[in-house]
């Protein structure tokens, strides 16, 4: 049997520590680089070229994304008062309702007036022929017309005076309506003033109008003084600056549109008791603001943000360019109806100019139907060229 072995450290003993251990050297981290690198060459390609796909907005914004907010559900709206509440339900119920397009479908052709329509003898050449498809209403609101044509006899409705800005402007198209609507047949109602003219023959406006299921109300946003600088928040809680609208007043606009605006009395007391001229040192236009905004805000997708009546505001002044004898010319007249975008500019320092294609049933074509302000001097050439200018 082997004996043990005993090891034993005195404090004589000297201890021997152990040597530092050799290393290796450290190796470079090159793949953090290169991961590094490949991560900054796909943000910079990523927005050069912003994705178009929504998923991949998710990982990164761009300007070719939507805001992230857009991406998460709505947030809850407010409560509506007992009068929204029972507004709303009335315009989805009258929204629900199929147009009818028949055989004996008509436009309402609706005039409103100073006094006696300087045209009716262009208006008298476009009607005819086409008995039973239309019919024409007329408010004069300062002195009773003299009519030389058989199409406007007898066709005057009860008319009240009417200031150019304030809501009685608003009331006399409402009036008209009332009127035109008391006709089943009715189906398209369109706005016309005494400078109006057509700029084509009965049957293409008539199926312009009557194969699409929209109203043609201009309607557009503008930040500047014109538009959101009219706005009073006196017409809170049911109209909020982000639903304020402008357009001009000229509009042709389907049945279900027409009785939602006469159903309506909640909105429009807004605009008649803090839309007016001057008030709180703002120069709010009542008949530039009340349909864009109210339409705007109960059906979007059911009105074209754009009037099929052509005007030119490219004097920049309060009221539109007037057409004398010696503008009217067959170039003219060709050169409205060629036009297939509509045009806005915000009346801000940007002057920002939006435009959208005119799209009928998603097809492009042309914008504009009716023309004005044609002054009475101009009917000579009208007539004289309307057969040649008004064929499509």
């Amino acid at each position: 049997m082997k004996a043990e072995k005993v090891w034993r450290l005195g404090m004589g003993d000297v201890q021997i520590l152990p040597g530092s251990r050799h290393r290796p050297p450290m190796r470079k981290p090159v793949w953090i680089i290169v991961l590094v690198l490949f991560v900054c060459v796909f943000l910079i390609c990523a927005y050069i070229y912003p994705p178009q796909s929504s998923s991949a907005c998710y990982v990164f914004p761009s300007r070719g994304c939507k805001g992230f907010v857009d991406w998460l559900p709505p947030a809850p709206t407010r409560e509506y008062t007992d009068e929204e509440i029972a507004s709303r339900v009335v315009i989805k119920d009258i929204l629900s309702t199929q147009p009818i397009v028949s055989k004996t479908s008509k436009i309402a052709f609706m005039f409103l007036s100073p006094g006696s329509l300087p045209f009716e003898k262009l208006w008298d050449k476009f009607f005819q022929g086409h008995e039973g498809r239309f019919s024409v209403y007329v408010h004069a609101s300062k002195t009773k017309p003299v009519h030389v044509s058989r199409y406007f006899v007898n066709r005057d409705i009860r008319s009240d005076p009417v200031i150019w800005g304030k809501i009685s402007m608003v009331d006399a198209e409402r009036r008209l309506l009332a009127n035109a609507l008391q006709d089943p047949d009715n189906q398209q109602f369109v706005l016309l003033s005494d400078s109006c003219v057509p700029l084509y023959h009965f049957n293409y406006i008539y199926d312009y109008l009557m194969y699409t299921n929209i109203s043609f109300v201009d309607c557009f946003k503008d930040p500047g003084p014109h538009g959101n600088g009219r706005y009073s928040d006196r017409m809170l809680p049911e109209v909020e600056v982000k639903d304020f609208r402008k357009g001009a007043q000229w509009f042709s606009m389907k049945r279900q549109h027409a009785i939602i605006v006469m159903a309506d009395s909640l909105y429009y007391s807004k605009f008649r008791s803090y839309c007016q001229p001057g008030l709180e040192g703002r120069n709010c236009i009542a008949d530039e603001h009340y349909l864009p905004t109210f339409l705007q805000m109960v059906d979007p997708g059911g009105i074209a943000n754009w009037s099929v009546t052509h005007v030119d505001w490219s004097e920049r002044k309060w009221h539109p360019k007037s057409y004398r004898a010696r503008d009217v010319t067959f170039d003219l007249l060709k050169n409205i109806t060629s036009i297939d975008v509509s045009v806005h500019v915000t009346s801000d320092e940007k002057r920002e100019v939006q435009s959208w294609p005119c799209l009928w049933n998603g097809i492009q074509k042309p914008c504009y139907l009716f023309a004005r302000k044609f002054t009475p001097e101009t009917l000579p050439n009208l007539l004289r060229l309307f057969s040649n200018y008004s064929a499509p």
